[in-house]
């Protein structure tokens, strides 16, 4: 499908060779310097289990390359947020 006016065509995220999915429910992506690298990372929550992945942006922002992922831990364990 064509892309509204001022948005670019959909295209499928890829990290690695694995296309970017979440397990269940809707996709929150996020852009920011998770790392402190200089390049923007994505951050993925997902609805159904309140889990965030992190993609890790080894290109540019002009290019971006996502490895990863890895969740998203406080204290040694996987962090979530309760939905509800």
């Amino acid at each position: 499908a064509p892309a509204p006016a001022g948005f670019e065509a959909p295209r499928l995220l890829m990290a690695g060779d694995t296309p970017i999915d979440t397990d269940i429910g809707h996709a929150a992506p996020f852009l920011c310097d998770w790392d402190r690298d200089g390049d923007r990372d994505l951050l993925v929550g997902q609805f159904g289990d309140g889990k965030l992945r992190i993609y890790t942006n080894v290109g540019t922002d002009r290019a971006p390359r996502y490895e990863g992922p890895t969740w998203l831990e406080a204290g040694g364990e996987l962090a979530t947020v309760p939905a509800g």
